[in-house]
C-alpha cells in the first residue's frame, strides 16, 4: 500500500497548478509516497545506474580470465589459515587452462592492466561537467538516453577490440567512458525538478545505489560467466542488458514533473511547491568566480575527490586483491568479491532513509551531511589500512573487506548532494563537475596502485592502502571544516536591469 505525504499550503506561498503560480489555497492534500512517479523516477536512475557502472567495471573482474596468470605469479606470505575448500591454487590454474581454450588470454603486466583499467575514465572526468550542463539545455532524457544507448554498443565491441590490440582495445573505453560520463553527469539534472527538498537524501540514494547494484552484479555473475562461456559474453550479456535499459528509459522518464503524462495533479503541486524559489525566472548566466572562490564548493568537490579515491580502490582492485592474496579460482573470486557490494548496496539504500529522517528530528542539514560523510568514510579507511595485517587469516580478510567497501555508500546522501544545498539553481552542473573532478580518482588509482603493486606485491598493498587511507582523511576534515548546506550568495537570483 502506498505512503501518503500530508502537503498543507503554507501561509504566504502560492499554489501551483501546471507549473504555474495561482493566488488560490487549497485544503491540504495527501500525495502518493513510495508508490509515486518520483520514485519511479529514482528507480528507473538506479537501473541506468546500474547498467553503466556495470559496463563500466566488467573488466574489473574479467581481467582475472583475460590474463595470462602464471606470468605474474602472486608473492605469498604462507598462510596460516587453510583455504576453504575449492579455493586452492591447483583449481586456479585448472580453471585457467579451462578458460584460454574458450576465450583469449594476452600478457598484460601489472602496469598494462592499470592503463586499461583506467582508459575508460579519461571520458567520465571530462564528460560528467559538461553533461549537466548539456542535460540543462537539450533535456535529460534525451542526453542520457544517447549515453546509455553508445555505452551499450560499444561494450558489445570490446572483446573484437581486445583480439585487434591493446591501442583498440583503449579507444574503444575511452570512448565508452565519455559516453558513460555524458550519462552520468545529465542524470544529476533531475534532481533539480523531482526531488523535494525533504526527500533529496532518499530519493538520490535509489538512484545512486544503482551504480553499486552495478558492481555487485557484475562481479557474483561475472566469474561465472566467464567460467562456463569465456569472458567475451560477459560483455555481451551487459552490453544487451544496457540496451533494454535505454528502451525502459525513453518510455518512462521525464525532464519535470511538468511534461510527465502520467503524474497526477496533487503529486506534481507537491514537487513544484517544494522547489518554489529554486530557479531563475529566467536564464542567467552561470557565476563563475562566485564558484571558483568558494570555499564550501571547493571543500564538496575535494572531499568527493577523496571519498572517490577510496571507493575506486575497492571497485578496481577488489578481485585483484583476492586473487593475489589467496589465489582462488575465478568462479569463486567473482562470489567473493560482489559480498562487499551487496552489503554496499543495502547501505546505500538505507543512508538516504537515515540522513531524511536525522533531517526530521530538526537535526540542521549542513550536520546531517556531514554525520553521514563521516559515518562512510572513517571506518572504511580505517578497515582498509587492517587489511595487509590479517591476510594470513582468510575469513578476517573477506570480513574486513566486506565491512569497509559496504560503509561507503553511506557518504551518498551526504557530500554528493551538497550542491542541491548550496546552489540549487544550479545543481546539475555542480554534481556534474563536482562528481567528474572526483572521477579523476578513477584514473590516478590503478596507475598509483600499478606502480605500487609492480615494485613489490606484499609491501606493494600495505602502502597503496596507507595512502588510500591519508588522502580520504585529508578530504573529510576539509569538508568538515569548509563545509555549508545554505544557499551560497553567488547562486540566489540576481536582478537583471535593461536600460
Amino acid at each position: 500500500m502506498a505512503t501518503m505525504v500530508e502537503l498543507s499550503p503554507t501561509g504566504e506561498q502560492s499554489d501551483y497548478v501546471l507549473g504555474k503560480p495561482t493566488d488560490k489555497k487549497t485544503p491540504p492534500q495527501k500525495v502518493p509516497g513510495l508508490c509515486s512517479v518520483r520514485y519511479g523516477i529514482a528507480f528507473i536512475t538506479h537501473f541506468c545506474n546500474f547498467t553503466l557502472l556495470a559496463q563500466n567495471a566488467i573488466i574489473s573482474i574479467t581481467m582475472v580470465a583475460m590474463v595470462n596468470s602464471t606470468d605474474h605469479a602472486p608473492h605469498l606470505n604462507g598462510s596460516s589459515e587453510e583455504l576453504p575448500a575449492g579455493l586452492n591454487g591447483d583449481k586456479h590454474e585448472e580453471a585457467s587452462k579451462h578458460l584460454s581454450v574458450k576465450a583469449p588470454v594476452y600478457n598484460w603486466s601489472p602496469q598494462t592492466q592499470g592503463i586499461i583499467f583506467s582508459s575508460v575514465q579519461y571520458g567520465m572526468v571530462l564528460m560528467q561537467g559538461p553533461g549537466g550542463y548539456l542535460a540543462g539545455k537539450i533535456g535529460t532524457k534525451k542526453l542520457v538516453g544517447i549515453a546509455l544507448i553508445g555505452s551499450s554498443l560499444l561494450t558489445l565491441c570490446i572483446p573484437p577490440a581486445a583480439n585487434l590490440g591493446l591501442a583498440y582495445l583503449l579507444a574503444t573505453r575511452a570512448i565508452q567512458g565519455l559516453m558513460q560520463g555524458t550519462g552520468y553527469g545529465g542524470q544529476m539534472a533531475l534532481w533539480q525538478r523531482w526531488a523535494p527538498p525533504n526527500e533529496r537524501g532518499r530519493l538520490c540514494s535509489i538512484a545512486l545505489s544503482g551504480m553499486i547494484l552495478g558492481i555487485f552484479t557484475v562481479l557474483l555473475v561475472g566469474g561465472v560467466i566467464s567460467n562456463s562461456l569465456g569472458w567475451p559474453f560477459v560483455f555481451y550479456i551487459f552490453g544487451g542488458i544496457g540496451v533494454v535499459c535505454w528502451i525502459l528509459w525513453l518510455i518512462l522518464v521525464y525532464d519535470d514533473p511538468v511534461s510527465h503524462p502520467w503524474i497526477g495533479d496533487p503529486e506534481k503541486e507537491y514537487i513544484l511547491s517544494s522547489l518554489d524559489h529554486q530557479f531563475s525566472s529566467e536564464e542567467q548566466p552561470l557565476p563563475v568566480k562566485g564558484m571558483l572562490r568558494s570555499l564550501p564548493l571547493w571543500s564538496m568537490s575535494l572531499c568527493a575527490l577523496t571519498h572517490q579515491w577510496l571507493v575506486n580502490t575497492f571497485v578496481i582492485y577488489t578481485p585483484t586483491y583476492i586473487s593475489s592474496v589467496f589465489q582462488v579460482n575465478i568462479r569463486d573470486n567473482g562470489f567473493l568479491s560482489s559480498l562487499p557490494f551487496l552489503v554496499a548496496w543495502t547501505i546505500g539504500m538505507l543512508g538516504g532513509q537515515l540522513a531524511d529522517f536525522l533531517l526530521s528530528k530538526n537535526f540542521s542539514v549542513v550536520t546531517v551531511r556531514k554525520i553521514v560523510t563521516t559515518l562512510g568514510t572513517i571506518p572504511p579507511a580505517t578497515l582498509i589500512v587492517a587489511l595487509p595485517y590479517v591476510r594470513s587469516s582468510f575469513i578476517t580478510t573477506v570480513t574486513f573487506l566486506t565491512l569497509s567497501c559496504g560503509i561507503c555508500p553511506m557518504s551518498q546522501p551526504g557530500v554528493y548532494i551538497n550542491a542541491l544545498d548550496i546552489a540549487p539553481r544550479y545543481a546539475s552542473f555542480l554534481m556534474g563537475t563536482s562528481r567528474g573532478f572526483a572521477h579523476s580518482s578513477a584514473v590516478l588509482v590503478p596507475i598509483v596502485g600499478g606502480f605500487f603493486l609492480n615494485q613489490d606485491s606484499e609491501f606493494g598493498w600495505r602502502n597503496f592502502f596507507f595512502l588510500s587511507f591519508a588522502i580520504s582523511l585529508f578530504g573529510l576534515i576539509l569538508f568538515l571544516v569548509f563545509g555549508k548546506a545554505d544557499v551560497q550568495e553567488w547562486a540566489r537570483e540576481r536582478k537583471v536591469t535593461r536600460l
